[in-house]
């Protein structure tokens, strides 16, 4: 009745919240997407998605789902290991953007980590620019990190769209330039958030740089200033500030390396184990 097939298409769409985005993930055509989606509706009787032109989003029932179809996957996932007598082992070295810490990103890691107790896991938490140097340097086997304007590469966790935030109650002169909390290079926010002021001919100066999340929050909570940020993961006690310019969209994405063997194998189950996951990554609690 609920086909592993078809409730990985299911969380994909649910994550992504677009079939074109959930085809490309799964390396399917669109029409298989729909496909899929159509046969869960038919074999739950209910609706589990509302869709237009325009946008794609859950209903109640595809919110129940959601949990539903994480536990069947993960019950299927371990019996297949299980019964085909294969136990992951190796050393895995995963490095995950900061915007992470704060999510249900522990929670995954804690579920892999005691599925797959003979795996060695090394967690690097840093700038998704600098993980993806990383990567490519050979010194990470997975990440899970912010995509670049324009880059394709990835497997797409979800999507969302960049704004701008700052402390309740701050208040922007318009004649004078707009102090900034940001990350230092290669940071993807803070390049999108210079480009979008100097497109804008908007002055702008530094109020506070810093690599770690919890420093810029706390400089932006204090009224230094106002920072670049994902909308589906701002802090507590930051809010959206209007009247600064469009930041556009931001993709998180997982990219593997190239080791083989043990560790490529490990790489796989905890991208998959993420992926099935992906909705519990901005949402925090």
């Amino acid at each position: 009745m609920y086909e592993p097939t078809r409730l990985r298409t299911f969380l994909a769409v649910a994550q992504t919240l677009s079939f074109t985005r959930a085809a490309e993930r799964l390396g399917l055509r669109q029409s298989t997407v729909s496909q899929h989606v159509r046969r869960l509706e038919e074999a739950t009787g209910r609706p589990l998605f509302t869709r237009d032109t325009h946008r794609v989003a859950l209903t109640e029932d595809g919110e129940a789902m959601l949990g539903f179809a994480r536990t069947i996957l993960q019950a299927h996932e371990r019996a297949a290991a299980y019964f085909g007598g294969t136990r992951l082992r190796g050393r895995l070295r995963f490095g995950a953007s900061e915007d992470f810490v704060t999510t249900r990103l522990p929670e995954i890691l804690e579920s892999f980590r005691r599925e797959h107790p003979e795996v060695d896991l090394e967690l690097t938490v840093e700038l998704s620019g600098t993980l993806q140097s990383r990567l490519a340097a050979g010194r990470l086997d997975l990440i899970l990190a912010k995509r670049r304007g324009g880059e394709s590469e990835g497997r797409l966790v979800w999507e969302d769209s960049l704004i701008w935030i700052g402390a309740p109650g701050l208040r922007l002169d318009p004649d004078r330039p707009v102090p900034l909390i940001l990350y230092p290079p290669p940071g993807i926010t803070r390049a999108r958030a210079l480009e979008a002021l100097e497109a804008q001919g908007r002055a702008w100066r530094i109020a506070c740089t810093s690599s770690s999340l919890s420093a810029n929050v706390a400089a932006a909570r204090a009224g230094l200033g106002v920072m670049a940020h994902t909308r589906g993961l701002v802090p507590p006690g930051l809010v959206p500030v209007a009247g600064l310019p469009e930041l556009g969209d931001v993709g998180f994405v997982l990219r593997a390396g190239r080791r083989g063997g043990a560790a490529q194998e490990a790489a796989d189950a905890l991208a998959e184990a993420i992926l099935a996951g992906g909705d519990r990554l901005h949402r925090t609690g």
